[in-house]
């Protein structure tokens, strides 16, 4: 490691072998790919493992269209929206990843199997309620008719988004019309789930800090070995949270000036095959700090601050900023920062 030229101001790592493998964690998130969350580094004691059903639910949704963009849709069969109509939706169930939810609850209710081919947003209120709502296509099967109603659904048909239909809830129309944005012009990579457990509901950050040169470096936890933070989501929170968590824990004097601003999944893990103990997910979200440029002086008035153009300093001596010298990985990094290139996360706090 080597210093830099302000005393004061953090540590920097020069190009070694640790860099190389902050680098190829980096890669491996941005590609999609995850590694195990073998321990975490901010609010384990917080938070009790998940048990999905009895601590927290995960719903999956499909954005179904057939080749004239008319979306799947399912007659409801419940008393409380009995004959309403709702897109494929469902509770993940023990044991269960949550592609195989999304293929059954598609088959019960609709009666085709499917295929995911993205997800598409993933919405939350805080770690005990989670959906996940995926763009997938038909790989076979029939639509299900009404002579195959059952407590399921009484029937699926495929809507032309025009026609008058007594919906079930509006906040199906935000995912219908993200679902044919991505068609149209994608704006994530294909993103689905990789199969690997953990415990809690986890965010693990990328957390970015930018200047005006293009600068670029991102925070790292220094033991054991270099790694991109962690952070357990609080009943307490949105799932978001966990990454202003980070920044207190860090840098808890710089936090008030600056925004924490989560731009979106570059990937999820999941495994779900022991109830209890591999129940929980694992986000990992690309995540900005931004100065706030305004502030206020002690008569109450608005003053522009000057950025130094680094990061703010490190307190707690478990971090320390990396600067990423990779050219390429830089340049990539930049890229999903600026255009936001990740599967968006939305609280619905």
């Amino acid at each position: 490691m080597e210093t830099n030229a302000d005393p004061s101001a953090d540590k920097v790592m020069e190009a070694t072998q640790e860099e190389r493998q902050v680098n190829e964690q980096l890669e491996m998130l941005l590609s999609g790919r995850g590694s195990e969350v073998t321990a975490c580094d901010v609010g384990p004691d917080q938070s009790k493992p998940v048990s999905l059903k009895k601590s927290t639910t995960y719903i999956v949704c499909a954005v179904i269209f057939n080749d004239k963009e008319e979306v799947l849709m399912v007659q409801e069969a419940k008393q409380e929206c009995f004959k309403q109509w709702y897109l494929p939706a469902g509770r993940v169930e023990v044991g269960e990843s949550l592609e195989e939810a999304l293929s059954r609850e598609v088959k019960e209710e609709a009666g085709f199997d499917c295929r995911p081919i993205t997800l598409l947003l993933v919405q939350e209120q805080g770690p005990q309620w989670i959906r996940f709502i995926f763009l997938a296509e038909v790989t076979g099967g029939s639509i299900k008719c009404l002579s195959a109603a059952d407590h399921e659904s009484l029937q699926a048909s495929w809507w032309d988004r025009q026609s008058a239909l007594p919906l079930r809830g509006r906040d199906i129309l935000r995912l219908i019309d993200c679902g044919l944005k991505y068609r149209r012009t994608p704006g994530h990579p294909f993103t689905l789930p990789v199969d690997l457990s953990c415990r809690h509901v986890v965010q693990r950050l990328i957390l970015v800090f930018t200047n005006a040169e293009e600068q670029l470096w991102v925070l790292l936890v220094k033991a054991p070995g270099l790694h991109l933070p962690t952070a357990v989501a609080l009943k307490t929170h949105a799932v978001t949270w966990a990454a202003n968590m980070v920044v207190q824990d860090a840098m808890p004097s710089a936090y008030p000036d600056h925004d924490v601003n989560t731009l979106g999944v570059l990937g999820l893990q999941h495994n779900g095959r022991q109830h209890g103990k591999t129940d929980g997910v694992c986000f990992n979200v690309l995540v900005a700090l931004l100065p706030d440029h305004v502030q206020l002086n002690e008569d109450g008035e608005r003053v522009e601050r000057t950025s130094s153009g680094r990061p703010p300093s490190v307190e707690n001596p478990r971090y320390v900023w990396f600067q990423v010298q990779n050219v390429t990985l830089r340049e990539k990094l930049l890229e999903r920062t600026r255009n936001t290139s990740a599967v968006p996360i939305q609280s619905l706090y």
